[in-house]
């Protein structure tokens, strides 16, 4: 069955094009330095898509074309009425591009049918389409018919955009010479924005409904649910009071939206779920590639790790780019970059992406300006606050170091000490009770908090259900660089058990506050979030074919985070946490084996959850430490 939903969910924050955009003012360098067109180009099975273009009046010289396929909306609409933006910063609206925008098949203007991620087809037959083939097609007609035109193409977007940028990169047009998808979806139920391991992303996916159902013809729901958000004063105790995942659309939804259900009918990795993953179909890539994200996207972070490596298997001879900075979805396109929630980078790092990376990137290849000395990884270290470049990601030099989980809390890298669980079962244990979830952050707010990926971890260290491991002070700097390797052996009383583990970095007691520090932030002894992520213990064997814990019985459950490059400073503590609820981050697990999606109230028990630490079940965290 082909999928008509995967790649979907993709924002909390609604893409400005998707509302109509506020007139630019008359001296805006859009209105002055542009004449625009407006084109219906035809595709190969004759649907035509609408598409804006924006043409650099008096130019001395022919110019490249930058392309840009969305599903948002390309308004406002009329050849007089001009955006506030139409490239991915201002440096291209005075660069010398001629900047092209497009609302892809089925969406605002364009004609055909709107398929959300419409999976790519490598059996195409000629009159057959897909989002790569509608690229080709209007690469194609742009470079023939756009007068002044110098024969090259770029394109970029970021989000569902990168997502169609990915797509133009496979087979692609010979003047497609560069392109650089940013933050794209690869595969929803691994990682990206509907399921993490399993997991179901609660307030991500409910909350999106509402823009979901704007984008498809006759659904009144998205203003429904828009609405609702703005009457909901503390989404932890909306969703704790809606119960079972199943009132979603009993009670809000009510059978309106296909694109819940199709998340609620496919919970496991089944077919539906598979024939949208593009890893497979990102091969013999010919454009030069730029994949760029943020250490901090709570959205598509793993999307944007899985495509550069997919084409890195085979790079293009143009180059496979890849930069990774401290941002939020999407950061590194506006503002200075220089913070995230209260951990400051001290530098305007989204700044020096516009001018120093993105600019220069396409100016190389589509004018021939710039040496073209770009390395393949460029990557903000946090911790540190500095950029390094790599030859490779994960670094060549990188190592694998084990930090075993040990009695009274602590995390030691040696297994020196541990006790054979054979004797002494050791282990530490937890109350997990589903009515009492552990928060996703340490404040108040509706959904999923994007700052939370690096929000003070104090609150939850402070719980019960949460289990709290921590080096010594370190005497020097331990820098890790790649994913972030998790080995634990467990037992429940129940059947079922999600397993959240957080990888923390700890400030130490006199570490500075800012200045100016109008929220009063108290940055000593700050438990700062690098990385965290949960798993949904039934699918330990398998993503596909769930299987129940067997209560009291050992079971290992092994996955990984993703990437980080942080610097634990000197004086600072790692620290592990290890939970089993992350709300209303991810959905609530009943802990009895059951589908969750037609779970009903009974099903949710509270239960026990051990850790073991013994020489025969020694859990612990890997990490890749480079010098």
């Amino acid at each position: 069955m082909r999928p008509a939903w995967i790649a979907l969910v993709l924002f909390a924050v609604i893409p400005a094009g998707l509302h109509a955009q506020p007139a630019p003012p008359a001296d805006h360098p859009i209105k002055t330095h542009f004449t625009k067109y407006e084109y219906q180009i035809p595709m190969r099975d004759g649907v035509k898509l609408f598409t804006a273009v924006y043409v650099p009046k008096d130019a001395a010289e022919k110019l490249p074309i930058l392309l840009k396929r969305t599903p948002y909306g390309v308004g406002p609409y009329g050849p007089d009425q001009y955006p506030t933006a139409a490239g991915p910063s201002p440096l291209f609206e005075t660069g010398g591009y001629i900047l092209v925008c497009q609302d892809v098949r089925g969406r605002m203007k364009s004609e055909g049918k709107f398929v959300h991620g419409r999976p790519h087809n490598p059996r195409k037959g000629p009159k057959d389409a897909d989002e790569s083939s509608d690229a080709y097609d209007t690469i194609d007609w742009l470079v023939k018919n756009v007068p002044g035109n110098n024969g090259k193409v770029g394109q970029w977007g970021i989000s569902y955009p990168g997502f169609y940028t990915a797509h133009g990169m496979i087979d692609a047009h010979p003047a497609l010479v560069a392109a650089s998808p940013q933050a794209p979806v690869t595969d929803l139920f691994d990682g990206d924005d509907c399921r993490h391991n399993g997991a179901f992303l609660l307030a991500h996916n409910f909350w999106f409904m509402g823009p979901v159902a704007e984008m498809g013809p006759d659904r009144p729901m998205g203003g429904d649910v828009t609405r609702l958000r703005q009457k909901v004063p503390d989404g932890y105790q909306f969703f704790l009071k809606m119960g079972p995942l199943a009132n979603a659309d009993k009670y809000h939804l009510k059978g309106v939206e296909p694109f819940w259900n199709d998340l609620m009918t496919h919970a496991t990795y089944d077919e539906f779920c598979k024939a949208g993953d593009l890893r497979p179909h990102l091969k013999g890539v010919k454009p030069a590639v730029l994949t760029v994200g943020g250490w901090f996207d709570a959205e598509d972070l793993a999307g944007t790790i899985n495509t550069f490596r997919q084409v890195e298997k085979a790079p293009p001879a143009g180059g496979n780019h890849f930069v990774m900075g401290p941002w939020t979805h999407g950061g590194w396109s506006r503002g200075p970059g220089d913070k995230v929630g209260d951990v400051g980078f001290n530098a305007k790092t989204g700044e020096y992406y516009r001018e120093k990376v993105e600019f220069p990137f396409f100016e190389y290849h589509l004018r021939g300006k710039g040496d073209g000395r770009f390395p393949k990884a460029r990557m903000f270290e946090t911790g540190a606050n500095r950029w390094r470049t790599f030859d490779a990601w994960p670094p060549a030099d990188a190592r694998p170091a084990a930090f075993f989980l040990r009695g009274g809390g602590t995390l030691l890298p040696t297994q020196e000490g541990l006790t054979s669980t054979i004797d002494l079962n050791p282990a530490d244990e937890f109350v997990s009770d589903p009515a009492k979830p552990v928060p996703h952050v340490p404040k108040i707010t509706t959904g999923m908090d994007g700052e939370y990926m690096t929000a003070d971890q104090r609150f939850a260290a402070a719980r019960p259900d949460v289990l709290v491991y921590e080096t010594p002070p370190l005497t020097e700097d331990l820098t890790v660089a790649g994913p972030v390797e998790v080995e634990l052996y467990v037992s429940t009383t129940g059947t079922d058990a999600d397993w959240v583990v957080k990888l923390i970095d700890v400030y130490p007691d006199d570490f500075p506050n800012p200045e100016p520090n109008p929220k009063e932030v108290r940055m000593g002894g700050f438990q700062q979030l690098v990385r965290g992520e949960p798993f949904r213990g039934k699918f330990r064997n398998s993503m596909s074919k769930p299987e129940p814990f067997e209560p009291g019985k050992v079971a290992k459950i092994k996955f990984a985070l993703p990437d980080v490059l942080h610097t634990f400073r000197p004086g600072h503590r790692v620290m592990v946490q290890v939970q089993s609820s992350w709300f209303p981050l991810i959905d609530r697990n009943p802990q009895t084996f059951c589908d969750i999606p037609r779970a009903t109230g009974e099903d949710f028990k509270k239960q026990t959850h051990k850790v073991r630490r013994g020489t025969d079940t020694p859990s612990r965290v890997t990490l890749r430490v480079i010098k």
